[in-house]
């Protein structure tokens, strides 16, 4: 059987959402979920010990934790204008290490210890300058999570998207990753552009891609769809897929199991 991590992002998103993460959590559909800390529903995940939990690392919607961002960004900006000064060479950089060690802080409080894994919201974690805040930080914890490795994301279609990600710093985190010794997937899968209608088909595309020996991983964004939410319907197409039966038969047809492989 080859294995695939399958991890949830943005619990803490909201409280409709927190929840069915937990429920997938409990029937063994995912391997962790990466919680969101910034907004007003952040909590702990109540899910089995088998589950890991991360730090979704937020600088692209809603507020800042910490007192030194919000004097430069009261709100997050959107992910093309993060991206842009972050190419740019434009980011206050002291400002987003003091937001990195408020959301850190903020999940050893909710969670009690340190995050298993670390990655970015909308992929925040691969940008120039918070890149290295984030690997940084996250050696000099103990014990040292596993970080999500955007260098090679690989799927069915959507190759621009894919290649988006690689060249607005994936490629430059998976160097880094492999130069640091740390903990990581090699490859990325889940990347669509949450419009596409059958999301079986993807994953067995994506289930196609999981290789024997090389640590993969597959992130997803299931839940119920909340007024407001620009993925809501992606959501609520994810969540029935993966609650589902035809997930199970998909991931036996393909030879794969869900669990964790991590390189480094």
């Amino acid at each position: 059987m080859r294995r695939l991590e399958v991890c949830a992002d943005d619990f803490g998103f909201a409280p409709a959402l927190s929840a069915s993460l937990e429920a997938l959590a409990e029937r063994g559909r995912l391997s962790s979920i990466s919680c969101l800390v910034n907004g007003p529903h952040r909590r702990a995940p109540r899910v089995p010990d088998r589950v890991g939990v991360g730090l979704h690392f937020n600088l692209s919607e809603g507020e800042p934790l910490s007192t030194e961002l919000r004097r430069v960004w009261p709100r997050l900006p959107a992910l093309p204008l993060l991206v842009a000064q972050a190419h740019l060479r434009r980011l206050a950089l002291a400002a987003i290490a003091a937001e990195w060690r408020a959301q850190l802080d903020a999940f050893v409080q909710l969670v009690g210890r340190a995050p298993d894994h670390v990655d970015g919201h909308q992929h925040v974690h691969q940008l120039p300058g918070v890149r290295e805040i984030v690997l940084d930080g996250v050696v000099a914890l103990a014990p040292r999570p596993a970080l999500r490795n955007t260098g090679r994301v690989l799927g069915p279609g959507f190759a621009a998207k894919r290649a988006l990600i690689e060249a607005t710093g994936g490629r430059a985190l998976g160097r880094e990753l492999a130069r640091r010794g740390l903990r990581s997937n090699a490859i990325l899968l889940g990347c669509y552009d949450f419009g596409a209608r059958d999301y079986g088909a993807l994953m067995r595309g994506w289930l196609r891609r999981v290789p024997q020996d090389e640590a993969a991983l597959l992130f997803c964004h299931p839940g119920p769809a909340e007024p407001g939410d620009a993925i809501g319907a992606a959501r609520a197409r994810e969540h029935a897929y993966l609650v589902g039966d035809d997930f199970v038969r998909d991931l036996a047809a393909a030879g794969v199991e869900i669990g964790f492989r991590r390189a480094g």
